[in-house]
């Protein structure tokens, strides 16, 4: 068993010391209870404002903010996912995650696929990699984005991978509150795999969020559940819960993929 932590905050929109310095506290406190990652939400450090983030933040300063995070979890003893823009060689940027081990070391990064709404499209671009995993404490680890889980595919490409979890950073808005209560744990079921969903709390530039961060089992069951207040979340998550899953009721072993693609292809 691996004692995970979720991040439920508000953060400062541009204010990356402030809210650098909540991941900081975040990760002492969860630290201190034992936990050995710390999941937060989506752009966090730099807040949640696509246009803004695109317009005023100087992409000079990420690798500095890239350091600063891996501080944060190599001065605390805890593995760190934090969600930041990405400015790739062609100019274009995109909305990334990173998972890093409990010394600061990267072990994977991650750009968003499927981006939601005109403010993030009219200022990152999709990306098209699927989700990597990792072996992570002894866990077969991925991570996709917001609005990425949401699509039944880029779950399913984690969990055919091997995924037994499934990290995500989010900045879900009011409005939306059958994602946390219903489509989560469907995700969770249908591929098997552990889901952490860290969200936004209160308002960013404008914007309501929902709060509602959930963390959900193989099984569907609910691990631990966030209202619409900052908070931190904790759970135990491990490899035997989804093993244990697929050997009840192999959904990934039993899937017929060429059959569903001539599906997809026939016209009616």
């Amino acid at each position: 068993m691996v004692l995970l932590a979720l991040l439920q905050a508000n953060a400062a929109v541009l204010d990356v010391e402030a809210n650098c310095g909540t991941v900081d506290d975040a990760a002492r406190t969860a630290a201190a209870a034992g936990a050995r990652v710390l999941l937060t939400p989506e752009l966090f450090p730099v807040g949640y404002a696509p246009r803004r983030v695109r317009a005023e933040l100087d992409p000079g300063t990420l690798p500095s903010i890239r350091r600063t995070l891996a501080g944060i979890a190599r001065r605390n003893g805890i593995a760190l996912v934090y969600s930041l823009p990405a400015v790739r060689p062609d100019g274009r940027w995109q909305i990334t995650s990173t998972l890093v081990d409990h010394q600061g070391a990267e072990l994977m990064n991650y750009a968003k696929v499927h981006l939601f709404g005109a403010e993030e499209r009219g200022a990152f671009s999709p990306a098209a990699e699927p989700p990597a995993v990792v072996d992570f404490l002894g866990i077969k680890t991925s991570m996709v984005i917001c609005y990425d889980v949401e699509f039944p595919e880029a779950v399913r490409a984690a969990a055919v991978r091997g995924a037994e979890l499934l990290l995500v950073p989010t900045a879900l808005s009011r409005g939306f509150d059958s994602v946390p209560r219903v489509l989560l744990r469907a995700r969770a079921l249908e591929s098997q795999l552990t889901v952490a969903y860290a969200n936004h709390a209160g308002e960013e530039d404008g914007v309501e969020f929902l709060g509602l961060s959930v963390i959900a089992g193989p099984d569907g069951a609910l691990l631990a559940a966030a209202g619409a207040e900052p908070e931190l979340l904790y759970a135990d998550v491990s490899a035997a819960s989804a093993r244990d899953a697929r050997a009840e009721v192999p959904y990934l072993r039993e899937r017929r993929p060429d059959l569903y693609r001539d599906w997809e292809s026939s016209t009616y």
